[in-house]
């Protein structure tokens, strides 16, 4: 019989299985799939959201997450959710910014060790003292930063819409935290100067323009997408460069039969279980972060309400700002 039933429950004719048939196999299913049902009802329940990160793997992704997406969709439905508790599937940054744009709202993540190398490589006193070299210059801050970190910028801004908020501000010079390598793609695109910070992905930062151009002899005929995290070389080397939304869309509006999607691994598997005619090649490198992120602990979360993020009174309200500035619109600093 092709089919498995765990305590008299026919799981793999779950509706929700249907959605990720094609990269969970069934065996792995049966374990999933008492947890998500309970993960759901306790949702339900206790009128939370779970918002989950593009980076998530398939069952946490397609099968719990309420709304999904890259950093900025997920801070667009942070500020418009009418749920009493938000869990972020995601990492540590990403949390904060849903309680900046939810004050009065539980925001829970189910790991706390859940970083980013990003977010890791910079402080609020390295801006500060990036700001006393550049004075007067507006500082544009990746949302990939700690609250500490929003606290001390004048707006913040994602991979999607770094290239818009910059051309916003009518100036020539910008300094553009933490990534380098976005804010040399970035650099690339626009006429106003931008000054960089050293900080990277440890997983972008990993592929190489060999990786690329291998992908191309191994896999004849593969278009390769890039996120712009990775070097200015590796995007170079691709056919496209964008946001994990921008290449999602990408792949939905040109069907490419044979595509690479270079950036963590769990994306192309969210986006070959809507695309499953496609032919994906699955470059591997993981997020140790974003895995962090499980059903267990997501379950634990609800069930316990862990672990609540909170943020310092001190620096709150300016970190809002400068978040309220991308979602909102630039407005003058006097």
């Amino acid at each position: 019989m092709n089919r498995l039933a765990v305590q008299g429950k026919d799981y793999i004719h779950d509706p929700l299985y249907s959605r990720v048939k094609g990269v969970i196999p069934e065996i792995e299913w049966s374990v999933f799939a008492p947890k998500i049902n309970e993960i759901n009802r306790i949702k339900r329940d206790m009128n939370a959201v779970i918002l989950g990160h593009n980076y998530m793997t398939p069952e946490i992704y397609h099968c719990v997450s309420d709304i999904v997406g890259d950093s900025l969709a997920l801070a667009k439905h942070a500020a418009n959710t009418k749920a009493d508790i938000i869990v972020m599937a995601g990492v540590h940054f990403m949390a904060e910014t849903a309680k900046l744009i939810n004050p009065e709202k539980k925001v829970l993540i189910p790991d706390l060790k859940a970083g980013c190398s990003l977010a890791e490589s910079i402080t609020g006193k390295d801006v500060q003292l990036i700001k006393e070299k550049y004075p007067d210059t507006p500082v544009v801050t990746y949302v990939n930063t700690s609250a500490d970190v929003k606290a001390e910028s004048d707006i913040c801004c994602t991979s999607g819409n770094a290239k818009e908020i910059i051309e916003s501000l009518g100036v020539k010079r910008v300094i553009m935290l933490p990534d380098e390598y976005l804010a040399q793609n970035i650099a690339k695109e626009t006429d106003v100067e931008v000054v960089t910070w050293a900080g990277k992905c440890e997983v972008h930062e990993k592929f190489t323009p060999e990786d690329i151009r291998n992908f191309r002899l191994n896999h004849p005929g593969v278009v390769v997408l890039a996120h712009p995290e990775c070097s200015p070389e590796v995007i170079d080397e691709a056919d496209f460069s964008g946001s994990t939304a921008g290449m999602s869309n990408f792949v939905g509006e040109n069907m490419p039969q044979k595509v690479v999607l270079v950036t963590e691994c769990s994306m192309s598997d969210n986006v070959s279980a809507q695309y499953p005619s496609l032919d994906f090649v699955k470059p591997c490198n993981l997020c140790p972060h974003m895995k962090r992120i499980t059903l267990d602990n997501i379950l634990n979360s609800l069930i316990n309400l862990e672990h609540e993020v909170t943020i310092d009174s001190k620096i709150e309200a300016r970190a809002r700002l400068s978040v309220d500035r991308m979602l909102n619109g630039w407005k003058p600093l006097n």
